[in-house]
């Protein structure tokens, strides 16, 4: 039986009043893309909010490796091997790549592995992160997340604004990361990219699981897809 890296398990979650996520469950496989679907608005973000310890849910739990993680604070899960790639990157602007990837490393220096994997950052390793283009600073987060090593990663929007050369790059990089057997949960707005790149999927509507199952499963259902992304 393959092993769960990650399992959310009945997740109720609220910002103050207003109610997000309604018994949200759903696992990701060792070494496996889940791709985390839906409209804006639907809950993916108040998931990864919720995994990472930024959001504490009202009920039901969060594993890591069978280790409940749901009550700790943000640092202690991040050490104990979730790393995140935020919505809109958020790079430290005045500090240089060098000094951002400092900032998140964990143990043995992960350096070498990182530029041999992002060249451009290697060229760029003393410029400052907000003198770097769109593309190059998603790299960096993207980087600067691997930089602990992390046993889940979780990607939020990594394509969000960024021109289709610079998409497919990261594409390419997802798709090396998973063969290097990185577990990765993958919010997207671009279902084409994501389809390409999942094992499998979990589509979130108005904060509840429409969609659970294998890419195969939902890749040509065009009124599954319609109905719930509204893309096809």
């Amino acid at each position: 039986m393959a092993t769960e890296a990650l399992i959310l398990d009945g997740i109720d979650a609220l910002y103050g009043d207003s109610h997000v996520l309604h018994s949200v469950s759903f696992g990701l496989g060792e070494g496996r893309v889940l791709a985390l679907l839906g409209r804006n608005g639907a809950g993916k973000t108040t998931c990864m909010s919720t995994v990472v310890g930024f959001l504490r849910p009202r009920k039901g739990g969060v594993r890591l490796f069978g280790e409940a993680v749901e009550r700790l604070a943000p640092d202690v899960i991040s050490r104990k091997g979730i790393g995140l790639v935020p919505q809109g990157r958020r790079v430290f602007p005045t500090l240089t790549v060098k000094e951002n990837l400092q900032v998140a490393a964990r143990g043995p220096s992960r350096l070498q592995y990182i530029f041999e994997l992002f060249p451009r950052l290697k060229e760029r390793v003393e410029q400052h992160a907000g003198s770097l283009s769109g593309g190059e600073q998603q790299m960096l987060a993207i980087a600067r997340a691997l930089m602990g090593n992390p046993r889940v990663l979780l990607m939020d929007e990594p394509s969000e604004g960024l021109a289709p050369l610079i998409v497919a790059e990261v594409g390419r990089t997802i798709a090396r990361l998973k063969a290097e057997g990185q577990s990765i949960v993958l919010v997207e707005q671009n279902v084409k990219l994501a389809f390409s790149l999942a094992d499998d999927v979990v589509i979130l509507n108005t904060g509840r699981v429409a969609f659970a199952g294998p890419v195969a499963a939902v890749r040509d259902n065009e009124s599954l897809i319609t109905q719930h992304l509204g893309v096809f």
